[in-house]
């Protein structure tokens, strides 16, 4: 008997991890996020979205060399993009917005950007 209740555990936590999984907000398949269509640069076009909660959504955020998109949530009070850190010379920083979209070049390597209005909202996106 315990063993048929340890198998049932083991097979319960597999549909869990397969269902977690499978609700992704990663541009690379599941629900939500990114999209298809290439870059100039080759790479695929992903989104990261500046919400009204403070975020910047998905983060970190694990991208193909080429365009990402920053969009700016409906409603969003202003935020900006303010580049910390980043291989070779980092896209221009991007000013208040609160709505629209801009799109920046990536290349390899990992940059850190922040928002310069508002303490504590920053994001991450490796490039690889």
């Amino acid at each position: 008997m315990p063993s048929r209740l340890v198998s049932l555990g083991l097979s319960l936590a597999g549909i869990w991890l397969l269902a977690a999984c499978g609700s992704s907000t990663s541009p690379y398949g599941g629900g939500g996020g990114g999209g298809g269509g290439g870059g100039s640069t080759g790479g695929h076009l992903t989104t990261i979205t500046v919400g009204n909660g403070l975020t910047f959504r998905p983060t970190p955020d694990t991208v193909s060399v080429g365009n990402v998109t920053f969009s700016w949530a409906a409603g969003s009070v202003n935020h900006t993009v303010t580049w910390d850190s980043g291989p070779g010379t980092l896209p221009a920083d991007i000013g208040p917005q609160s709505t629209g979209s801009v799109v920046v070049s990536v290349q390899m390597g990992t940059y850190q950007y922040h928002c310069s209005i508002h303490a504590g909202m920053s994001g991450t996106i490796v490039v690889q």
